[in-house]
Protein backbone atom coordinates (compact mmCIF):
# COMPACT_ATOMS: atom_id res chain seq x y z
CA UNK A 1 0.00 0.00 0.00
CA UNK A 2 1.30 3.34 -1.43
CA UNK A 3 2.43 6.08 1.73
CA UNK A 4 2.32 9.70 1.48
CA UNK A 5 2.89 12.55 2.89
CA UNK A 6 0.01 14.64 3.12
CA UNK A 7 0.33 17.98 1.64
CA UNK A 8 -2.34 20.60 2.70
CA UNK A 9 -0.77 23.32 0.19
CA UNK A 10 -0.92 20.63 -2.34
CA UNK A 11 -4.24 19.86 -1.50
CA UNK A 12 -6.07 22.80 -1.74
CA UNK A 13 -3.87 23.54 -5.39
CA UNK A 14 -5.44 20.05 -6.48
CA UNK A 15 -9.22 20.89 -4.95
CA UNK A 16 -9.48 24.13 -6.33
CA UNK A 17 -8.40 22.91 -10.15
CA UNK A 18 -10.42 20.06 -9.89
CA UNK A 19 -13.65 22.08 -9.34
CA UNK A 20 -12.39 24.39 -11.67
CA UNK A 21 -13.17 21.11 -13.86
CA UNK A 22 -16.09 19.93 -12.63
CA UNK A 23 -17.89 23.30 -11.67
CA UNK A 24 -20.26 23.24 -15.32
CA UNK A 25 -21.09 19.67 -14.61
CA UNK A 26 -21.75 20.06 -10.54
CA UNK A 27 -24.06 23.29 -12.10
CA UNK A 28 -25.82 20.93 -14.85
CA UNK A 29 -26.47 18.01 -12.13
CA UNK A 30 -28.05 20.93 -9.51
CA UNK A 31 -31.79 19.73 -9.64
CA UNK A 32 -30.15 16.30 -8.82
CA UNK A 33 -28.15 17.64 -5.89
CA UNK A 34 -31.16 19.67 -4.37
CA UNK A 35 -33.78 16.83 -4.72
CA UNK A 36 -30.84 14.73 -2.84
CA UNK A 37 -29.87 17.53 -0.10
CA UNK A 38 -32.70 19.55 0.18
CA UNK A 39 -33.96 17.76 3.50
CA UNK A 40 -30.65 18.49 4.81
CA UNK A 41 -30.53 21.84 3.82
CA UNK A 42 -34.07 22.60 5.45
CA UNK A 43 -32.66 21.61 8.29
CA UNK A 44 -29.43 23.46 8.12
CA UNK A 45 -30.75 26.44 7.52
CA UNK A 46 -33.76 26.10 10.28
CA UNK A 47 -31.02 25.07 12.52
CA UNK A 48 -28.74 28.88 11.79
CA UNK A 49 -32.08 30.25 12.62
CA UNK A 50 -32.15 32.11 9.38
CA UNK A 51 -35.33 34.82 9.16
CA UNK A 52 -36.01 37.64 7.18
CA UNK A 53 -33.51 40.61 7.30
CA UNK A 54 -30.44 38.48 7.86
CA UNK A 55 -26.66 38.59 6.92
CA UNK A 56 -25.48 35.06 6.10
CA UNK A 57 -22.06 33.94 4.89
CA UNK A 58 -22.28 30.54 2.96
CA UNK A 59 -18.81 28.86 3.25
CA UNK A 60 -17.74 26.67 0.31
CA UNK A 61 -20.74 27.41 -1.31
CA UNK A 62 -20.50 25.75 -4.76
CA UNK A 63 -22.86 26.94 -7.39
CA UNK A 64 -25.12 27.47 -5.08
CA UNK A 65 -28.17 25.65 -4.62
CA UNK A 66 -28.62 26.56 -0.53
CA UNK A 67 -27.03 29.82 -1.30
CA UNK A 68 -30.36 30.41 -3.39
CA UNK A 69 -32.43 28.78 -0.48
CA UNK A 70 -31.05 31.26 2.02
CA UNK A 71 -31.88 34.14 0.10
CA UNK A 72 -35.21 33.19 -0.29
CA UNK A 73 -35.56 33.36 3.20
CA UNK A 74 -33.69 36.58 4.11
CA UNK A 75 -35.89 37.87 1.28
CA UNK A 76 -35.11 41.72 0.36
CA UNK A 77 -33.95 42.91 3.36
CA UNK A 78 -31.17 40.54 4.32
CA UNK A 79 -28.43 39.45 2.26
CA UNK A 80 -26.15 36.17 1.33
CA UNK A 81 -22.42 36.55 0.56
CA UNK A 82 -21.23 33.16 -0.87
CA UNK A 83 -17.99 32.17 -0.71
CA UNK A 84 -16.13 29.15 -2.35
CA UNK A 85 -12.09 28.36 -4.06
CA UNK A 86 -13.49 28.14 -7.35
CA UNK A 87 -14.53 31.21 -9.13
CA UNK A 88 -15.78 28.76 -11.93
CA UNK A 89 -18.47 27.44 -9.23
CA UNK A 90 -19.43 31.04 -8.09
CA UNK A 91 -20.10 32.31 -11.68
CA UNK A 92 -22.91 29.35 -11.46
CA UNK A 93 -24.34 30.50 -7.96
CA UNK A 94 -24.11 34.62 -9.69
CA UNK A 95 -26.15 33.31 -12.42
CA UNK A 96 -28.54 31.60 -11.33
CA UNK A 97 -28.98 34.35 -8.39
CA UNK A 98 -29.43 36.30 -11.74
CA UNK A 99 -31.62 33.84 -13.31
CA UNK A 100 -33.98 33.58 -9.99
CA UNK A 101 -34.22 37.37 -9.84
CA UNK A 102 -32.59 37.71 -6.49
CA UNK A 103 -30.84 40.84 -5.77
CA UNK A 104 -29.43 39.55 -1.99
CA UNK A 105 -27.11 37.77 -3.33
CA UNK A 106 -23.02 38.53 -3.71
CA UNK A 107 -19.95 36.48 -4.50
CA UNK A 108 -16.09 36.10 -3.52
CA UNK A 109 -13.86 33.97 -4.23
CA UNK A 110 -12.53 33.27 -0.40
CA UNK A 111 -9.81 30.22 0.85
CA UNK A 112 -12.29 28.47 3.48
CA UNK A 113 -9.59 28.51 5.90
CA UNK A 114 -8.86 32.14 5.57
CA UNK A 115 -11.93 34.28 5.30
CA UNK A 116 -11.28 37.84 4.58
CA UNK A 117 -14.42 39.37 5.91
CA UNK A 118 -15.35 41.65 8.26
CA UNK A 119 -15.88 39.80 12.28
CA UNK A 120 -18.61 39.51 14.66
CA UNK A 121 -20.72 40.89 10.80
CA UNK A 122 -22.82 37.67 10.07
CA UNK A 123 -26.63 36.72 12.16
CA UNK A 124 -25.72 33.13 10.13
CA UNK A 125 -22.71 30.76 8.58
CA UNK A 126 -23.49 27.89 6.91
CA UNK A 127 -21.79 25.44 4.44
CA UNK A 128 -23.14 22.74 2.83
CA UNK A 129 -20.63 19.78 2.44
CA UNK A 130 -17.65 21.85 2.63
CA UNK A 131 -16.14 21.97 5.75
CA UNK A 132 -15.08 17.90 5.63
CA UNK A 133 -12.45 18.52 2.83
CA UNK A 134 -11.02 21.56 4.89
CA UNK A 135 -7.45 20.67 5.34
CA UNK A 136 -7.82 22.53 8.35
CA UNK A 137 -10.96 22.04 10.03
CA UNK A 138 -9.87 24.13 13.37
CA UNK A 139 -8.70 27.01 11.45
CA UNK A 140 -11.75 26.94 9.23
CA UNK A 141 -14.20 27.19 12.59
CA UNK A 142 -12.33 30.27 13.77
CA UNK A 143 -12.70 31.79 10.96
CA UNK A 144 -16.58 31.41 10.87
CA UNK A 145 -16.99 32.46 14.45
CA UNK A 146 -15.09 35.90 13.78
CA UNK A 147 -17.61 36.16 11.43
CA UNK A 148 -20.43 35.99 13.47
CA UNK A 149 -21.82 38.16 16.06
CA UNK A 150 -22.09 37.09 19.11
CA UNK A 151 -25.32 35.30 19.86
CA UNK A 152 -25.10 33.94 15.63
CA UNK A 153 -24.90 30.88 14.39
CA UNK A 154 -23.09 28.04 11.95
CA UNK A 155 -25.11 25.49 10.69
CA UNK A 156 -23.36 22.47 8.37
CA UNK A 157 -24.15 19.66 6.37
CA UNK A 158 -21.64 16.74 6.30
CA UNK A 159 -21.64 12.98 6.02
CA UNK A 160 -22.03 10.47 8.71
CA UNK A 161 -20.03 7.27 8.21
CA UNK A 162 -19.19 5.57 5.97
CA UNK A 163 -21.31 2.35 6.46
CA UNK A 164 -24.82 4.19 6.41
CA UNK A 165 -23.20 6.38 2.81
CA UNK A 166 -23.17 3.66 0.27
CA UNK A 167 -23.49 5.63 -2.87
CA UNK A 168 -19.82 7.33 -1.89
CA UNK A 169 -18.36 5.13 0.47
CA UNK A 170 -18.63 1.95 -2.08
CA UNK A 171 -16.73 3.88 -5.05
CA UNK A 172 -13.88 5.32 -2.38
CA UNK A 173 -13.05 1.91 -1.08
CA UNK A 174 -12.87 0.39 -4.52
CA UNK A 175 -10.72 3.45 -5.70
CA UNK A 176 -8.78 3.44 -2.50
CA UNK A 177 -8.14 -0.48 -3.18
CA UNK A 178 -6.83 0.18 -6.76
CA UNK A 179 -5.11 3.02 -6.30
CA UNK A 180 -2.97 1.23 -3.28
CA UNK A 181 -4.07 4.36 -0.98
CA UNK A 182 -3.95 4.56 2.85
CA UNK A 183 -6.88 4.93 4.85
CA UNK A 184 -6.66 9.13 6.00
CA UNK A 185 -5.24 10.10 9.05
CA UNK A 186 -6.92 11.29 11.60
CA UNK A 187 -7.70 15.15 11.11
CA UNK A 188 -6.82 14.65 7.27
CA UNK A 189 -9.74 16.03 5.25
CA UNK A 190 -12.27 13.57 3.92
CA UNK A 191 -15.93 13.00 3.27
CA UNK A 192 -16.21 11.18 6.58
CA UNK A 193 -13.97 12.92 8.44
CA UNK A 194 -16.39 14.68 11.01
CA UNK A 195 -18.81 11.73 10.42
CA UNK A 196 -17.65 9.43 13.15
CA UNK A 197 -20.26 9.96 16.44
CA UNK A 198 -18.45 12.43 18.63
CA UNK A 199 -16.47 14.21 15.91
CA UNK A 200 -18.41 17.17 14.92
CA UNK A 201 -19.42 17.88 18.58
CA UNK A 202 -15.94 17.75 19.48
CA UNK A 203 -15.05 19.88 16.42
CA UNK A 204 -17.22 22.71 17.31
CA UNK A 205 -16.80 22.66 21.27
CA UNK A 206 -13.21 23.29 20.48
CA UNK A 207 -13.63 26.04 18.01
CA UNK A 208 -15.30 27.66 21.04
CA UNK A 209 -18.70 27.77 19.90
CA UNK A 210 -21.55 26.57 22.36
CA UNK A 211 -24.72 24.82 22.34
CA UNK A 212 -23.88 22.07 19.80
CA UNK A 213 -26.03 20.02 18.13
CA UNK A 214 -25.84 17.51 15.82
CA UNK A 215 -28.95 15.91 13.78
CA UNK A 216 -29.12 12.92 11.66
CA UNK A 217 -31.33 13.58 8.06
CA UNK A 218 -31.65 10.19 5.58
CA UNK A 219 -30.56 11.77 2.43
CA UNK A 220 -31.16 9.06 -0.56
CA UNK A 221 -30.20 9.52 -3.68
CA UNK A 222 -32.61 8.96 -6.50
CA UNK A 223 -31.65 8.33 -9.68
CA UNK A 224 -33.30 6.06 -12.55
CA UNK A 225 -30.50 3.35 -12.75
CA UNK A 226 -26.65 2.74 -10.81
CA UNK A 227 -25.41 3.57 -14.59
CA UNK A 228 -26.98 8.08 -13.95
CA UNK A 229 -25.56 7.88 -10.61
CA UNK A 230 -21.81 6.46 -11.75
CA UNK A 231 -21.72 9.21 -14.28
CA UNK A 232 -22.83 11.98 -11.54
CA UNK A 233 -20.24 11.11 -9.63
CA UNK A 234 -17.73 10.52 -12.77
CA UNK A 235 -18.93 14.11 -13.82
CA UNK A 236 -18.99 16.20 -10.38
CA UNK A 237 -17.10 14.43 -7.30
CA UNK A 238 -13.90 16.02 -7.10
CA UNK A 239 -12.66 13.80 -3.97
CA UNK A 240 -12.90 11.16 -6.32
CA UNK A 241 -11.03 12.89 -8.92
CA UNK A 242 -8.77 13.26 -6.75
CA UNK A 243 -7.99 10.18 -5.49
CA UNK A 244 -7.93 8.49 -9.03
CA UNK A 245 -5.16 11.08 -10.12
CA UNK A 246 -2.36 8.23 -9.88
CA UNK A 247 -3.69 5.57 -12.21
CA UNK A 248 -3.19 5.31 -15.73
CA UNK A 249 -6.25 6.13 -17.68
CA UNK A 250 -6.98 2.53 -18.26
CA UNK A 251 -6.49 1.68 -14.64
CA UNK A 252 -9.17 4.52 -14.10
CA UNK A 253 -11.73 2.83 -16.34
CA UNK A 254 -11.19 -0.33 -14.77
CA UNK A 255 -12.34 1.45 -12.02
CA UNK A 256 -15.36 3.04 -12.85
CA UNK A 257 -16.58 -0.12 -14.29
CA UNK A 258 -15.94 -1.88 -11.42
CA UNK A 259 -17.90 0.71 -8.94
CA UNK A 260 -20.71 0.54 -11.81
CA UNK A 261 -21.13 -3.38 -10.89
CA UNK A 262 -20.98 -2.89 -7.24
CA UNK A 263 -23.55 0.20 -7.33
CA UNK A 264 -26.12 -2.43 -9.14
CA UNK A 265 -26.58 -3.54 -5.89
CA UNK A 266 -28.60 -0.50 -4.72
CA UNK A 267 -31.04 -1.24 -7.83
CA UNK A 268 -34.53 -2.04 -7.59
CA UNK A 269 -38.18 -2.00 -9.84
CA UNK A 270 -38.07 1.38 -8.17
CA UNK A 271 -34.92 2.31 -9.93
CA UNK A 272 -31.41 3.48 -8.24
CA UNK A 273 -31.62 4.40 -4.38
CA UNK A 274 -28.27 4.98 -2.75
CA UNK A 275 -28.42 4.94 0.81
CA UNK A 276 -27.31 8.46 2.43
CA UNK A 277 -27.01 9.83 5.44
CA UNK A 278 -26.13 13.50 5.92
CA UNK A 279 -25.62 15.20 9.64
CA UNK A 280 -26.69 18.44 10.19
CA UNK A 281 -24.15 20.18 12.93
CA UNK A 282 -25.05 23.26 14.23
CA UNK A 283 -23.98 25.95 17.24
CA UNK A 284 -23.91 29.26 18.75
CA UNK A 285 -21.19 31.91 19.35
Amino acid sequence: MTTTTFDPHQYKVTTRAQWEDAADAWHRWGPVIEDWLGRATDQMLDAAAIRPGARVLDVAAGAGGQTLAAAHRVGARGHVLATDISPALLEHAASSARGAGLTNISTKELDGEDLDVDHDFFDAVISRVGLIYFPDQQGALAGMLRALKPGGRLSSVVYSTADRNGFFSVPVGIIRRRAQLPPPAPGQPGPFSLGAPGVAEKALNDAGFSDVTVEAVPSPLRMASAEDCVRFEKESFGALHQMLSGLSDEDKDEAWAEIAEALREFESSDGFIGPCEMLVVSGRK
